[in-house]
């Protein structure tokens, strides 16, 4: 039976507007031919009627030439009335496609919606609030930990500047007399030798004087 009546499946597939579109260009390119041969059938009664006198065969010429202008003239028509509904049909695959186009981003919007509302569901504000609590206590903590550790035990609290001034002019006053020692100066005798060492002369070597005889 079903290859007899055939079955749903067996329809034929929906035209759509592309195809209308399609369609109608070809028509109109087939109509757009005819109209060229008019033309040249135009040009040749013309071209006859101004080599005849005028006569039947002029007349007849003439009439053949009113005819073939009429069909002109329709198939013009038939050209300007394709265009339209090609224009149209091209509008309105456009508005489709547009508004697929529209869908398409609402459809994607939605899923983002969805996708952000279950993963902020998630998130507990309170929880962060008291995290940030426990942390700011935590490094105040950490602050007096380290001025604790950074205090210092063997200073005073209260130091006179002046003091500490005349200490450090004292402590070079020590050093420049513990400095004045004989052993800056090495050519001082010592204070137990009473006379200064004599210096000892190399020996001239001179001929000696001759001894005198009496």
């Amino acid at each position: 039976m079903n290859r007899i009546f055939g079955t749903s499946s067996s329809k034929k597939p929906q035209t759509t507007l592309q195809d209308v579109i399609t369609q109608t260009d070809a028509r109109s390119g087939a109509i757009e031919v005819k109209i060229k041969k008019l033309d040249g059938e135009l040009v040749r009664y013309k071209e006859q009627m101004s080599k005849l006198r005028s006569g039947p065969g002029k007349e007849a010429i003439q009439q053949r030439a009113m005819r073939t202008l009429k069909q002109k003239r329709m198939y013009e028509a038939q050209l300007a009335q394709l265009a339209q509904q090609t224009f149209n049909i091209e509008s309105t695959a456009l508005a489709t496609e547009n508004l697929r186009n529209t869908m398409a981003t609402l459809d994607a919007m939605s899923q983002a919606n969805k996708e952000l509302r279950k993963q902020y569901g998630k998130i507990d504000i309170d929880k962060i609030e008291s995290m940030q609590y426990d942390m700011g206590e935590l490094l105040e903590q950490a602050n007096e930990v380290q001025e604790t550790l950074s205090r210092s035990y063997a200073v005073p609290d209260e130091i006179d500047e002046a003091d500490l001034e005349a200490e450090l002019d004292a402590l070079g006053m020590e050093d420049e007399e513990e400095g004045t020692s004989y052993l800056a100066d090495l050519n001082k005798a010592p204070d137990f030798i009473d006379e200064a060492p004599v210096e000892m002369t190399e020996p001239s070597h001179a001929t000696p004087e001759a001894i005198k005889t009496t």
